[in-house]
């Protein structure tokens, strides 16, 4: 029995451990290899190396580097809140999983209904990706989320979702779709289709990016101005930045916590709305049970 709790509590420990090594290991890259910017520096995501391929050249970046540590610190976190979960036992954490669940469960099913009820799985790593993936800028990372070619890649995904389930209801309906609710307007339904994959990634990525770029701003100006005001002071205390002290982390309560975390929902409401509403049950049964019938019939 005492061997079974110490190897609970290694376990646990280990995976805790594990869940802050992403961020750790982010700290310590961008330290080592992003060179540090003198003022105001607002740029995209550094390039570590570049893989030669065949059609073109394929550069790793910040972005890319920190996604993945997102993922293993998400995948880490999951399996720490999990572990040692057991029937009729109510631990904190368990309690915390399974609150986790069931309001995903039940955001699914208000928007969606109980069709898509298989949804919430993905419907909770998106939102917990995209919000971990903002809240980087809190360990001063680069946000994978402030990528356009990010949240692209996300967008693209829902749309091929929405693609996949308009086509579920045949053909027919997919192409009929286009062309309501008169046949003139296909053109711009068209248009509108294609439009919204760049919606989502160009509005998820523009909230994030303008509160970084804000920020920035904001520092280099307290800088400048505690360097104008202060800059008297004798040594030491001329060179140190009091009005960077405070007023920043006031801000980065909205443009990270807040402003990050909405993002993520809407992101995550805008790809069940989208899919939800391209796929009719109505003509998806209609159309199983006339297959039904014919391979009766046969």
């Amino acid at each position: 029995m005492q061997n079974d709790l110490r190897r609970f509590r290694l376990t646990d420990g280990l995976l805790l451990a594990l869940t802050l090594l992403p961020i750790v290991c982010g700290m310590a890259i961008k330290i080592l290899f992003v060179p540090p910017g003198e003022g105001m520096d607002i740029a995209g995501a550094a390039i570590f190396f570049t893989i030669h391929a065949p059609l073109q050249e394929l550069p790793i970046t910040e972005s890319q580097v920190n996604s993945w540590l997102v993922v293993l610190l998400m995948l880490f976190f999951s399996l720490w809140v999990t572990h040692g979960i057991r029937t009729g036992v109510s631990t904190k954490r368990q309690l915390l999983a399974e609150w986790v669940v069931e309001k995903t469960d039940g955001l699914v099913n208000d928007n969606m209904g109980p069709f898509f009820a298989g949804f919430s799985p993905l419907v909770g790593a998106v939102l917990a990706l995209s919000a971990c993936s903002s809240l980087l800028t809190l360990f001063g990372l680069f946000p994978p989320t402030s990528d356009l070619n990010v949240v692209g890649g996300w967008a693209i995904f829902v749309f091929f979702l929405i693609t996949y389930y308009k086509l579920r209801c045949g053909p027919d309906y997919y192409l009929k779709s286009f062309a309501e609710p008169v046949s003139f307007l296909a053109p711009m339904n068209v248009i509108s289709e294609l439009a919204t994959p760049v919606s989502m990634a160009f509005r998820h990525f523009g909230n994030v990016l303008s509160g970084v770029v804000i920020s920035t701003i904001l520092g280099a100006a307290l800088q400048g101005l505690t360097a104008s005001l202060l800059g008297w002071l004798p040594g030491v205390l001329g060179q140190i930045p009091f009005l960077q002290i405070g007023i920043p982390a006031v801000l980065s309560i909205y443009f990270d916590l807040f402003s990050g975390c909405l993002q993520a929902f809407i992101f995550a409401m805008l790809t069940m709305l989208y899919v939800a509403n391209a796929f009719s049950l109505d003509v998806f049964q209609a159309r199983q049970n006339k297959k039904k019938k014919i391979q009766s019939v046969s």
